[in-house]
């Protein structure tokens, strides 16, 4: 199987449907593909605290980090 030509095949059909609820169920499988439903809660709380020290400027420069742990690498 070809999966650029399956694709462009679901591209072409998905253009011309006309049934909101097909559509709605597209999304939602969409939806349930999205890696962050995927991950763990555990997971997921880590990246926000990351985000949240981005925001608060709790962060360095990776030249730093790079001087930093290069006799560890």
């Amino acid at each position: 199987m070809n999966i650029q030509s399956e694709k462009l095949k679901l591209i072409e059909w998905i253009t011309r449907i006309q049934d909101s609820s097909i559509i709605d169920k597209l999304l939602k499988v969409k939806e349930e593909l999205d890696w962050w439903n995927e991950i763990s809660q555990d997971e997921k709380d880590s990246i926000e605290k990351g985000l949240q020290d981005v925001k608060s400027g709790k962060t360095h420069q990776h030249a730093d980090a790079k001087k930093l742990y290069e006799k560890y690498l």
